[in-house]
C-alpha cells in the first residue's frame, strides 16, 4: 500500500478543510483514508452497506467487477478451476503460493489426519428435531467446537492459528454430511483416509454401512470444482461478518459460526436454491412451454416475477465462475443421462434466451455461477435443504484466510461502525402518573 497523493475535504459550515492522504493498492480502485476524520472534523461518513467503504487491507482475493475477473492471490480462478484442486487451492488461500508436490503431500496429510470430529459430537445432533434446517445445524455444531478443540485457541499464536485453519477445513465436510444423514435417519459415515477430499465427502453424503460406496469420478471432480469457485469472495456480507467477530478477539470457531449464520440469509447464500425454486415454478406450470410467459413476467416492470441465478451484484459484465461451472454442468449432465430430463432441459433453455435475447445480454443479465451450481447439485442427489451448506463448506477456507490475515494485521482494532442519529434527543421520564 502507497500513497503518493492527497485528497482535501473542504466543509460549507465554516470547519476547516481536512487533508487525507489517498493509497493505492497493486491493483484497483485508490482509497482515501479517513481515520482522521472525525478527530480533525468532528463528523462521520455516511456509507448504508459499506458500498463506498475499503473496510480492510488484504493480500487475499480481488475481484473486477467490470472485468469479470476473480483473483486468489493473484491467480485467475479460471487456471486455478482447471489446474488445480480443492486443497490445493486451500493451501493457496491459507499460505499465499500454490504449493509444489512435497508441500501438497503434507498439506493433504495434515487435513486428512483432522478429518473425524470427536465422537462426543455425534450427541450434539440428537438434541436436534429431525426436520431441523441443516444450516441451523452446522452453525450450532461449529460454534460448538471450540469446546471441544480448546488446545488451539489462543488467536496470537500463529501455530494455534494454523491448526485451527486445518481443523476447520478438515472437519467441516464431516460435519455437513453428519447434518444431512440426520435429516434423512441414516447412520453416520466415518471419512475414509485414502480417499480424496472431494470424494471422501461424497462418500460420507451419499454411502451408508450396508454396501462399498464407489465414487464417480466425473462427479467428484465437479464437486470439487463447485468448492474452487465458491472458496473465496472478497469483503462480501459474511466475510466481513467473520472478520468484524473476530476483530473482538472471539476464537475462530465461534467466527466461521457467525459466518455461516450470514451466508444462509436468502440475499447472500441462497442464490442457487432460490434459482431450483424459480425452476420448480415454471416447471409446475407446463415446463419449457410456459417459458416464453414466464419470460413476459420478467420483462414487465408491473410485474413482481424475478430471474433467478441471472446478473450479479458485483460481476458488471460476465461471471468468471459462471462458464467453468457451465462446462461442469454439461459433463455431469451428459455423464448421468440427464440431458433429456425435463427439469434440466428447462434450464438450458432458459439459458438460451437469456443469451440470446436483446433485453438480458443489453443488460447483462447473464447465468450467474448460482444457476449452474444449483443444477449440478441436484443432478449429484444434494437437496436444495444442503445447497448453502455446500457454500459454507466451499467459503470456510476463505473466510480462515480471512480471520487469519486480519488478527496478523497490526492495524487491526475491534469493529466499531458509527450511526446518524435520527430519534429522539434528550428527554426526562416523568412519573408514570404523568405519562
Amino acid at each position: 500500500m502507497t500513497t503518493q497523493h492527497k485528497a482535501t475535504l473542504s466543509f460549507s459550515d465554516g470547519t476547516p478543510s481536512v487533508e487525507f492522504p489517498v493509497y493505492q493498492g497493486s491493483v484497483g480502485p485508490d482509497v482515501v483514508d479517513i481515520r482522521k476524520l472525525y478527530g480533525a472534523s468532528g463528523k462521520f461518513t455516511f456509507d448504508p452497506g459499506f458500498l463506498s467503504t475499503a473496510s480492510c487491507e488484504s493480500k487475499i482475493t480481488y475481484i473486477d467487477g467490470d472485468k469479470g475477473e476473480l483473483l486468489y492471490r493473484g491467480y485467475p480462478i479460471e487456471q486455478l478451476a482447471v489446474n488445480c484442486d480443492y486443497l490445493e487451492t486451500c493451501y493457496l488461500l491459507l499460505n499465499g503460493d500454490l504449493p509444489n508436490i512435497a508441500q501438497k503431500k503434507d498439506f493433504v496429510r495434515r487435513v486428512t489426519i483432522h478429518t473425524m470430529v470427536h465422537e462426543q459430537m455425534t450427541r450434539f445432533f440428537q438434541g436436534f428435531r429431525r426436520d431441523a434446517h441443516p444450516m441451523a445445524v452446522l452453525v450450532g455444531c461449529v460454534g460448538a467446537l471450540s469446546a471441544f478443540y480448546h488446545d488451539s485457541l489462543d488467536i496470537q499464536n500463529p501455530e494455534h492459528r494454523f491448526i485451527s485453519a486445518i481443523r476447520l477445513v478438515a472437519k467441516m465436510p464431516t460435519l455437513v454430511a453428519m447434518a444431512y444423514k440426520y435429516s434423512t435417519g441414516q447412520p453416520f459415515m466415518y471419512p475414509r483416509n485414502e480417499l480424496s477430499y472431494s470424494a471422501n465427502f461424497m462418500r460420507m453424503m451419499f454411502g451408508t454401512p450396508c454396501e462399498d460406496y464407489h465414487p464417480n469420478e466425473v462427479l467428484v471432480r465437479a464437486l470439487d470444482r463447485i468448492l474452487i469457485l465458491h472458496a473465496d469472495h472478497e469483503q462480501n456480507a459474511s466475510t466481513s461478518t467473520v472478520r468484524l467477530a473476530g476483530s473482538s478477539g472471539a476464537n475462530p470457531f465461534a467466527c466461521i459460526a457467525a459466518g455461516i449464520a450470514t451466508l444462509w440469509g436468502p440475499a447472500h447464500g441462497g442464490a442457487n436454491e432460490a434459482c431450483l425454486e424459480m425452476l420448480d415454478d415454471i416447471q409446475a406450470q407446463g415446463g419449457v412451454a410456459r417459458i416464453g410467459e414466464f419470460v413476459a413476467k420478467v420483462k414487465d416492470k408491473n410485474s413482481s416475477v424475478k430471474l433467478m441465478g441471472f446478473g450479479h451484484r458485483v460481476y458488471k459484465n460476465y461471471d468468471p465462475r459462471a462458464k467453468l461451472m457451465r462446462e461442469t454442468c454439461y459433463e455431469v449432465l451428459g455423464e448421468l443421462g440427464l440431458e433429456n430430463d425435463p427439469s434440466f432441459a428447462l434450464a438450458m433453455a432458459l439459458e438460451k434466451i437469456a443469451l440470446e435475447d436483446d433485453y438480458f445480454v443489453q443488460r447483462k443479465l447473464y447465468p450467474n455461477v448460482d444457476f449452474y451450481s444449483g443444477i449440478v447439485q441436484k443432478a449429484l442427489g444434494i437437496p436444495t435443504s444442503m445447497f448453502t451448506c455446500i457454500f459454507a463448506l466451499a467459503r470456510t477456507v476463505g473466510w480462515i484466510a480471512q480471520w487469519n490475515e486480519m488478527i496478523s494485521d497490526p492495524d487491526q482494532k475491534i469493529g466499531r461502525p458509527r450511526q446518524l442519529f435520527t430519534g429522539a434527543t434528550r428527554r426526562d421520564v416523568q412519573a408514570i402518573g404523568n405519562r
